[in-house]
């Protein structure tokens, strides 16, 4: 068998599966734009009067020992659950030995956890377009062996199938490229908002290390 023959059994063989990923990158795609349309929504009263009001709040609890109190009025400026982690970092991990390496550590976790986020659109930026051309290249060769032969309705057909694969493939690239700038936005406001908070609770004193390590739920020993 020739080199060549064997390189075209390959590109035969790869179409349908081209195909069947090209319709669920453009579905995942599609998902992907109503979850950052949640997440657009989510995020309406942003603020950073609404955040002055909360770390107001936030002072006046923990200056009255009030850690639970404290945690939930974070809680209510997160909007995912990595971001509620780290904002309740800032209130557990007063106290603790290294805090504020255990701090620093915690955010970087949360920042990781917003790039692999955005890696799953940012993925479809390069493999819709990728797809939409591998889509449109396979089915070019049997076109074209249609065409010599005359049989316009199977060149018909292929190139149908060319043409229909680019457009999804552009397409999927598209929405991809849309909701990885919305999101990476979206995420950088989320950490400066983290960030914002940390500095501003950097002043209040650090609680006894026994309380510290009951608001993690860590018994001291000898209690």
């Amino acid at each position: 068998m020739k080199i060549e023959n064997l390189l075209f059994d390959i590109a035969e063989a790869l179409l349908y599966p081209v195909l069947i990923l090209t319709v669920l990158a453009l579905l995942y795609a599609l998902v992907e734009l109503g979850a950052l349309a949640a997440e657009v929504y989510k995020r309406r009263g942003r603020g950073i009067d609404r955040l002055d009001y909360a770390i107001d709040q936030v002072h006046a609890y923990l200056a009255a020992g009030d850690n639970q109190s404290a945690l939930n009025v974070v809680h209510g400026l997160a909007y995912n659950e990595k971001m509620a982690g780290a904002l309740d970092a800032l209130i557990l991990q007063r106290g603790l030995p290294n805090t504020e390496d255990r701090i620093a550590k915690r955010l970087a976790e949360y920042d990781y956890a917003s790039l692999r986020r955005l890696e799953r659109t940012r993925i479809l930026v390069r493999m819709g377009p990728a797809l939409g051309l591998m889509g449109t290249l396979i089915p070019l060769s049997p076109a074209l062996a249609a065409l010599a032969d005359g049989n316009i309705q199977r060149l018909t057909s292929d190139l149908r199938v060319a043409f229909s694969v680019t457009v999804t493939g552009l397409l999927i690239g598209m929405i991809a490229f849309a909701v990885s700038l919305v999101r990476d936005r979206l995420y950088a406001q989320d950490f400066s908002d983290v960030e914002y908070i940390a500095a501003a609770l950097d002043d209040i004193p650090a609680p006894p290390a026994m309380h510290a390590a009951q608001a993690v739920g860590v018994t001291p020993i000898g209690a």
